[in-house]
């Protein structure tokens, strides 16, 4: 987290939105295999554990989570997914993990075998099909590293900076998501959520305009914490 403090340092919210959206210019142009659009409402299940991993997704708006839900009822959610972003390319004959529409989505739909074969005869497909693993990979690694903190305010602090540059216009922090999520998310409870937003806004370090809309105040206390 301490890389991502000195990067959240070095880019203005805006300045970190257009840097995404550049990229994401970047990747469509490299990355267009044929694919059947699909269009899912808030709230539905796109596919689900011990499913064929046969089909894979890329989103084109709104916003997606990937989780597993545990023998005891639980559900860990392993990650979120916005515009320009691949979920559901899993190793392995069935799928681990189920992912969900947070938001009304729009994605492109991929055969799996399909893109494997073009990949072979196409060097710029093939290295964005590495680029979006290696970068699972990071993401994993990085959620693995913030569900290890001690403190849940560290937690929160950290995912707000995380979400800085995905959800953030006019100053304000758009979440799309609960803070139930948010708490399946960094392995917390939602009280414990609700207490560091709290917290947050009774020191100055954010003011809340409802539970989604987080105006971010003081963000160096923020990178200061989850450094």
């Amino acid at each position: 987290m301490k890389a991502q403090a000195r990067i959240a340092t070095a880019f203005s919210p805006a300045e970190a939105l257009a840097a995404r959206t550049a990229w994401l210019a970047k990747e469509d142009e490299a990355f267009r295999p044929t694919g059947t659009v699909m269009e899912v409402p808030e709230g539905r299940e796109i596919c689900a554990e011990g499913q064929d991993t046969d089909r894979f997704y890329k989103v084109v708006s709104g916003v997606v989570r990937v989780c597993k839900f545990l023998n005891d009822g639980r559900r860990q959610i392993e990650a979120f997914h916005v515009a320009g972003e691949i979920f559901g390319l899993e190793l392995g004959a069935e799928r681990l993990l189920s992912a969900e529409t947070i938001t009304d989505c729009s994605f492109i739909v991929y055969r799996r075998h399909s893109v494997e074969q073009q990949a072979k005869s196409d060097q710029a497909l093939s290295r964005q099909l590495f680029q979006h693993a290696m970068r699972s990979l990071a993401q994993a690694q990085s959620h693995s590293l913030l569900l290890a903190r001690r403190g849940a305010a560290e937690k929160v602090a950290a995912f707000l900076l995380d979400w800085i540059a995905k959800a953030t216009e006019g100053g304000v922090l758009h979440l799309a998501m609960s803070r139930q999520d948010i708490a399946d998310y960094l392995g917390l409870t939602i009280e414990s959520v609700s207490r560091s937003m709290s917290q947050f806004e009774r020191v100055g370090t954010i003011a809340l305009a409802g539970a989604r809309h987080v105006r971010i105040k003081n963000r160096y206390a923020l990178e200061m914490l989850a450094a």
